[in-house]
């Protein structure tokens, strides 16, 4: 069964929810109906090419809580693409309890996981061996900049305020705590955020799962309410209805 877009716009209209709560702010882009989308000129088109806002995943999965994603894309750059030389990613997530991207590691982008508000978040890490599979090695990695050594599969906890370094090829899962977080319909929810190299979804994941779609098809079993950031309209372009 693919992800429905019912839960699509439910999950963004909760993310919405969980960031306002804990009194941030999104970019004026974030609130866009499709008709100003479908109104907005080329000099949007580092929104569209580098892929910022909305994105809501379950990978493949069939599974979107228990295996999936809600976040935000602030800003990112392009590998090789001198119109977008930013060399940098920043990411919001919205964390409920337990639920995960599958493991996987990238190839190239190194990040910063950061606990910002709500419950804990617990990161699961493990070495990637030169064919891709978890290695039975210890490896260093940075907790607020403390250089720590862990062993292959230890789980690091991330309060409210703590952050975590992920090196490339190093194989990983995160999620919010059990038991922790801002309570909706009786989940907690924590929000974490993501700095990083420059992130190509499109190149740079490598997924230990045999499904492991970074962007999967959509059931439109109700109308969009929003475009990912990857259904956004090229400039000029008028939308056909679905």
């Amino acid at each position: 069964m693919n992800l429905k877009r019912s839960v699509v716009n439910a999950s963004i209209e909760t993310a919405k929810e969980v960031i306002a709560h804990f009194g941030l702010y999104l970019p004026p882009f974030a609130n866009w109906t499709l008709d100003q989308w479908l109104d907005a000129g080329p000099e949007y088109n580092e929104i569209r090419d580098c892929m910022l806002g909305w994105d809501v995943t379950d990978f493949g999965s069939q599974d979107f809580h228990t295996i999936g994603r809600t976040l935000f894309t602030v800003r990112n750059g392009r590998p090789n693409q001198p119109n977008y030389p930013k060399q940098y990613a920043e990411k919001w997530l919205i964390d409920p309890e337990n639920q995960r991207a599958p493991a996987h590691f990238h190839l190239s982008k190194r990040e910063d996981i950061i606990c910002r508000a709500g419950g804990n978040v617990l990161v699961q890490l493990t070495k990637a061996d030169a064919e891709g599979h978890p290695s039975n090695e210890t490896f260093l990695t940075q907790v607020d900049g403390c250089t720590r050594r862990l062993g292959p599969g230890e789980i690091v906890r991330l309060r409210p305020g703590e952050s975590l370094t992920i090196h490339p090829r190093t194989i990983h899962q995160f999620w919010g705590e059990e038991g922790t977080g801002w309570p909706i319909d009786g989940v907690g929810y924590t929000l974490s955020a993501e700095i990083s190299s420059v992130c190509d979804d499109l190149n740079d994941n490598v997924f230990l799962v045999d499904y492991g779609i970074r962007f999967p098809e959509i059931e439109e079993d109700e109308a969009r309410r929003y475009f990912l950031c990857h259904e956004y309209p090229r400039a000029g372009i008028e939308l056909i209805s679905e």
